[in-house]
């Protein structure tokens, strides 16, 4: 029960949204939020997420975070815990570039050279990303999700 300070009673409006936070989520969990996962991906978040070599090396802050937003436009009924921590694939930037990622937890996007070490999380994507047939590999803290050109995914648990 809330205490009343300065004799002030707290209202219904002032407790609701605290209570609807601790008492309601809509958020997936479990198989639910595994199925939701294993959907086949959009064609516009697809290109969204393959343009990424399209600025050179230097991107701007608005376009990283347009990437992290169209992640999460993508997955709106995800929890921000569940949502992929970052995104590899292939660089087309030419030698020395391998692959580039997109570190959602800080919209940093960056390019790695050949055998340039990738943060831990990120680098075990690595091979999966180069395979021809991924447009993009989705990293979560305990599985990989493979996304193909035309959307279709392939989760890999870990």
């Amino acid at each position: 029960m809330a205490r009343s300070i300065l004799g002030l009673k707290p209202t219904t409006e002032t407790l609701a949204p605290a209570l609807s936070r601790s008492t309601v989520s809509t958020a997936l969990s479990g198989p639910a939020l595994q199925a939701r996962l294993r959907q086949k991906r959009s064609s516009a978040y697809v290109q969204a997420m393959t343009q990424l070599d399209a600025g050179g090396h230097v991107h701007s802050p608005v376009t990283t975070q347009a990437l992290v937003e169209a992640i999460r436009n993508e997955l709106p009924e995800v929890d921000i815990e569940s949502l992929p921590l970052g995104i590899v694939s292939r660089c087309y930037l030419g030698a020395p570039y391998e692959v580039h990622t997109l570190d959602c937890s800080g919209s940093i996007i960056q390019h790695y050279k050949t055998h340039q070490g990738l943060p831990a999380l990120l680098e075990r994507a690595r091979g999966l990303a180069l395979h021809p047939g991924y447009a993009f590999i989705e990293v979560y803290s305990t599985r990989l999700i493979a996304v193909g050109e035309s959307g279709q995914t392939a989760l890999i648990d870990l």
